[in-house]
């Protein structure tokens, strides 16, 4: 499959769990798709037609999570312009991945690629999210994400604390579940 026909397959119908499992098979076998994947992710959410790329982009980093750096740029300039819900929760798991990798893994690669100036930007998108009226999946994800930022940023811990006191007890279930753990953790922290 060529680089023309795997954007239009993206830009069907919805896919179902199937035809994203075989285009994320695809995408790892064809490691170039990367790119006209995640700006096909960025297009669909802008012109709201689907959010297929963005679960495909987040499937295939769930397999194969380096494959996001030689994109990084890419993919952390076009995270501000994310609107869509239904896009933005993929994009908000993979950016929690990403946090994974580079602080509790210490991945070699992530640690090489990703700057400082990466960092801040995610700080400030996952601080917008969780305050922002998004679904709970997208707040969670920016939960976990800022309490690993908060390594390298101590300033971030204290807020976050803050925040999550505050919204506890008016968030869902899912949301209550995810704040306690992490506030769990900031008490380990100290």
């Amino acid at each position: 499959m060529n680089t023309a026909s795997f954007v239009q397959k993206l830009n069907q119908k919805r896919l179902n769990k199937d035809e994203i499992l075989t285009l994320v098979e695809l995408v790892l076998d064809k490691p170039e798709l990367m790119h006209p994947l995640i700006t096909t992710s960025f297009e669909q959410d802008a012109l709201k037609t689907s959010f297929n790329a963005s679960w495909v982009l987040d499937h295939t980093l769930r397999k194969e999570k380096t494959l996001l750096l030689p994109y990084l740029n890419l993919y952390i300039e076009g995270l501000a312009t994310v609107k869509t819900e239904s896009c933005l929760r993929p994009f908000a798991h993979i950016l929690q991945l990403t946090c994974i990798a580079y602080y509790k893994e210490k991945h070699f690669s992530f640690r090489q690629v990703i700057q400082t100036n990466h960092l801040e930007t995610l700080t400030t998108l996952c601080f917008d999210w969780l305050i922002g009226e998004h679904k709970v999946a997208t707040k969670v994800f920016a939960m976990t994400s800022l309490y690993y930022l908060g390594l390298d940023f101590l300033w971030i811990h204290p807020q976050l604390q803050a925040i999550l006191e505050t919204e506890i007890h008016t968030g869902t279930a899912g949301y209550q579940s995810r704040a306690k753990k992490t506030l769990d953790l900031l008490q380990k922290q100290g």
